[in-house]
């Protein structure tokens, strides 16, 4: 068996930290674009910037480094303030955005990198930045592994007048060097800053025969004589903080190199030789506040206006461990095992005459927690926030509103929304499809909006929110709303639908998701092809979720998606109808009724509704619509299901026993099966069944279109 290649495996942890620093550069560029343009705000977009470009050049992605070499510059200036921040600024900053992250990715796949849009982009931010392409190449970006002398000098002795001198004391820790930091850069950018002598303390490395690789033996002290303040010295360890430890103290500005100049300088600990003891641990180095030492004695210090005191590195971060998905596939699926498995031993238990306090009963009940627990805990591995997502849309709505020149703000709400990581990864596809519909089609032209008395920029709202137990994301734009007659004529052009067919407003806007309508009078490469929509609902459905439409004339349309939390296991509940076994998902259920006379009213042959306390709800006969039975006589004395719908209605099912409650595995029949309507998945009960897992909402859709059911009010005068 052959070792893996250790570089490989750096290099695939560099480009998924470039994934990480690529979303917080989105958010950073995010922020600056909603007004808030302050330091700490432009300088996580530099660094994210400036990381990139580091670790690509360790790695040799020269197209990468380059690119990010430039826009880094242009960034600096910002960052001096020496650049104003402007609208057209922050457009180029966006497209510089979107194209690094296409370079990260076509540099991850070894795929060939196209120049012609790099070269645009690069050449503005070259305006921007009062410098062209020739005055870039003279400087030669060279990453090569340098050897590291153990007394660096950087500069020369000469003092500045005016300048102020410190003593930096600067210590690695072992998780400085493990991700690819070095202590070079370091002391280059501290020689940068001024005048400085540097001096290694190498007195902690061992014999070579003792020697760790991974261990830091050596620690630097710095004295500087600058002109820039502590806060900019400080900045030079942002990269590292939490992975070295160092301390800035200020000094007089004669600088001496003698022992009596610094009678306070604590001393470095020191290793005992090597045949005496064993290697110490990586903790040995001091913690943090030991290396800040108060300032040299009989030496006054006034911190100038607005400047910081010197700090320490925070505390490292909780630590974060990747694992390949597939193992956590693996682990959803042995503990939907484990839960048809409880399933099972629990209904043997109780068919048998056991107490309900024998020690069996009660070791059940405690293996139902623990299973419950265990379930919940490798669900929230899976969970993912939809930020990753939605950033990606903000990209869509810039390219999309770009192709058809119109002014777009997308704006993100519930960005911490946590969906199921397969949930997800199937949404981009639909996600980008209603995106570039809401903005070719949903979103007037701008003369039209300025002449409706609308800003002249279009706002796309996209959000997600959990609601009963679903995630619910809505698409929302403030454009003219859907003009129904127009879309009701164009389905009947296209033979759609009958000349003399009479839709309610709901179902005119339903006309969208037919295959091959569209709403566009040309092909572009945005729309016109009538198979989007399709596409979305199609796809929404394989993820067992719904999609509604709501539009308002003049105002504006909003797409909801509902989607399932996770697509593993759920809570449900079990239900007989004409002998066949069924499950319910529990979250929808609100309350379980017996159906009286006197609470029973048909309002007209085969339509009836139930009253609940002043509400009048319509009743479906869940037997009869799924064609396990004919329709019954009475209704009378039947168990009745109040069923909550996502946008906000009721509805009753008629079913005929009530089994249980319990938590159930999902097990997809897209695989194997056609999609049936109203079933969302199956399940193993525990009795080694096979039962169906009915959607409810969508059972009802159907059933009110089959039998022509009205939109019974909500609320009705009992």
């Amino acid at each position: 068996m052959t070792n893996p290649d250790p570089m490989a495996e750096i290099r695939a942890s560099f480009f998924i930290e470039c994934e990480e620093l690529l979303e917080a550069m989105q958010d950073g560029l995010q922020t600056m674009d909603d007004g808030q343009q302050d330091s700490e705000t432009i300088n996580v977009v530099f660094r994210a910037v400036h990381s990139i470009k580091g670790g690509a050049g360790a790695f040799g992605l020269e197209p990468l480094v380059r690119f990010a070499h430039r826009y880094e510059t242009v960034m600096d200036q910002v960052r001096s303030e020496t650049l104003a921040i402007t609208s057209d600024l922050l457009k180029l900053f966006f497209r510089a955005a979107d194209h690094l992250s296409d370079l990260v990715r076509l540099c991850r796949d070894d795929m060939d990198i196209p120049q012609a849009e790099g070269d645009a982009i690069l050449a503005e931010l070259d305006l921007h930045a009062g410098a062209t392409p020739a005055d870039e190449e003279d400087e030669d970006i060279d990453f090569q592994p340098l050897g590291l002398s153990l007394d660096l000098d950087f500069g020369d002795d000469d003092n500045t007048t005016g300048t102020s001198s410190y003593r930096i004391t600067f210590a690695p820790a072992t998780e400085m060097f493990e991700t690819g930091n070095d202590a070079v850069p370091i002391l280059r950018a501290l020689a940068d800053l001024g005048d400085c002598t540097t001096t290694c303390d190498a007195e902690r490395v061992p014999a070579l025969a003792s020697l760790a690789p991974e261990t830091p033996y050596l620690s630097w002290t710095v004295m500087l004589s600058t002109t820039a303040a502590i806060d900019e010295i400080t900045s030079v360890f942002e990269f590292v903080d939490g992975l070295c430890t160092f301390a800035i103290e200020p000094v007089d500005n004669e600088v001496g190199f003698s022992d009596e100049a610094f009678p306070d300088l604590p001393p470095l600990d020191l290793l005992p030789e090597p045949e005496e003891v064993e290697l110490p641990p990586l903790d040995m180095l001091p913690e943090p506040a030991e290396q800040i030492s108060a300032p040299v004695e009989d030496t006054p210090v006034v911190a100038p206006k607005n400047e910081k005191p010197a700090r320490t590195a925070p505390a490292s971060p909780n630590a974060v461990v990747r694992v390949d998905l597939d193992r956590i596939e693996r682990l959803v699926n042995l503990v939907g095992e484990l839960v048809i498995n409880q399933a099972m031993l629990a209904q043997s238990l109780e068919s048998t005459t056991l107490s309900p306090h024998s020690d069996a009963m009660r070791g059940l009940g405690e293996f139902q927690r623990l299973t419950r627990d265990i379930q919940d805990s490798v669900m929230m591995i899976r969970a993912q926030p939809v930020k990753s997502m939605f950033q990606r849309m903000s990209r869509i709505v810039r390219e999309a509103s770009a192709a058809v020149g119109k002014d777009v703000r997308l704006v993100t709400d519930g960005e911490n929304t946590e969906v199921d990581k397969t949930v997800i990864e199937r949404l981009a596809d639909p996600l980008t499809h209603m995106i570039r519909n809401a903005v070719d089609h949903g979103l007037e032209d701008t003369d039209a909006r300025i002449a409706a008395g609308k800003p002249s920029q279009g706002q796309v709202r996209l959000s997600a929110a959990h609601r009963s137990g679903r995630v619910v994301i809505e698409i929302k734009d403030d454009g003219g709303g859907i003009n129904r007659p127009r879309v009701k004529q164009i389905a009947i052009d296209k033979g759609l639908i009958p000349a003399d067919s009479t839709l309610s407003d709901s179902e005119i806007d339903n006309l969208l998701f037919l295959p091959g309508f569209s709403t566009a009078a040309t092909v572009s490469d945005l729309s016109g092809r009538g198979v989007g929509m399709d596409v979305v609902r199609t796809a929404i459905q394989a993820l067992s979720g719904r999609i509604s439409i709501s539009s308002t004339k003049g105002e504006g349309t909003t797409f909801s998606i509902s989607l399932p939390l996770t697509l593993a296991v759920l809570d449900g509940m079990v239900i007989k109808v004409a002998d066949e076994t069924l499950v319910i998902p529990l979250n929808v259920v609100t309350e379980t009724l017996t159906l009286r006379a006197d609470n029973l009213d048909e309002i007209q042959p085969g339509l009836a509704v139930v009253r609940v306390r002043g509400s009048m709800v319509p009743l479906f006969d869940l037997g009869r619509h799924l064609g396990y039975r004919k329709q019954k006589e009475t209704y009378v004395d039947d168990i009745v299901l109040l069923i909550s719908k996502e946008d906000g209605n009721q509805a009753a099912l008629i079913v005929d026993e009530i089994q249980d409650q319990r938590q159930v595995v999902i097990k997809g029949l897209d695989d194997n099966f056609y999609r049936a309507p109203g079933i969302a998945a199956a399940t193993i009960l525990g009795d080694g069944q096979i039962a169906l897992i009915l959607d409810p909402s969508d059972i009802v859709t159907q059933a009110a279109q089959d039998a022509g059911h009205p939109n019974v009010p909500q609320k009705l005068e009992a």
